[in-house]
């Protein structure tokens, strides 16, 4: 505490106050500008960049369902059928858990008024539909294998095929496009975020060169003027009499002049 109290730490003036303020500001608004940015960075990646990755996966997946289906008609006897299609309910699964995660995101609203909430709904309901089908289609090949008359057999398997590709195709048409607009929004959506993020730049930017340009120029005038009233309290100071002494002595101590010979008589 006394080695503090023995620096010759000067007051700040009211210009040093006022620069401090401004440049802290000016570093306050610049950080949280970066802020924002990187937040953003990371929900484009993290919800679009892998969002994206992951509904293209979900229409891979999707399409490996249909072949599954597609095997199990062709299978040649119940045991091969049993063993395709022991696959289904996990592929389903898998599909069904990477909408729900998609869904668990901030979904947004572009500004063109492209709603993600509203496809994520429209890809749940043409899933629901299509998966509903598809288990209509297994069923009738479960029957096939366990009917015990070759005609109820191969009228369940017609029955099958049919239902498959009348029913099926289309809802799986239906899918793939519920899945492209999706994607058309996840698209359109992290485009306004990156236009976003570029403005934010921007202005930061320009706020940060003119505020520094602002700032300079503000010392250099606190700094004149400083100096100006130093030269003239030094001017006034240097014209002032010193140790209060008069350079001019007072009339009673003046001697008097001699008297002049004409004054004698």
């Amino acid at each position: 505490m006394r080695l503090f109290d023995r620096l010759p730490i000067p007051k700040p003036t009211f210009p040093q106050l006022l620069i401090s303020l401004l440049i802290a500001g000016l570093g306050w608004y610049s950080g949280q500008a970066l802020s924002q940015i990187d937040q953003d960075l990371r929900i484009m990646y993290t919800e679009y960049t892998l969002g994206a990755a992951d509904l293209a996966h979900i229409s891979a997946d999707v399409m490996r369902y249909r072949n599954t289906i597609i095997r199990a008609l062709e299978a040649d006897d119940r045991n091969e059928f049993e063993r395709i299609t022991e696959s289904l309910p996990a592929q389903r699964a898998r599909i069904q858990h990477a909408v729900d995660r998609y869904a668990a995101a901030g979904l947004r609203v572009s500004r063109s008024g492209r709603s993600e909430p509203q496809d994520i709904e429209a890809v749940r309901r043409s899933l629901d539909q299509y998966f509903s089908v598809a288990s209509t289609t297994v069923q009738l090949l479960t029957q096939e294998w366990t009917a015990t008359s070759p005609v109820e057999r191969e009228m369940l398997r017609r029955k099958a095929e049919e239902h498959a590709s009348d029913n099926a195709g289309p809802k799986m048409i239906q899918v793939s496009l519920a899945l492209d607009r999706l994607l058309d929004t996840v698209a359109d959506v992290a485009k306004d975020m990156r236009d976003e993020g570029t403005k934010t730049i921007q202005y930061s930017s320009t706020l940060l060169v003119g505020g520094s340009f602002f700032i300079a120029v503000l010392n250099l005038l606190l700094t004149r003027r400083r100096s100006g009233q130093e030269e003239d309290e030094a001017a006034s100071s240097d014209g002032e009499p010193a140790h209060g002494h008069s350079s001019h002595l007072p009339l009673s101590n003046v001697p008097a002049a001699p008297p002049m010979p004409g004054d004698l008589h």
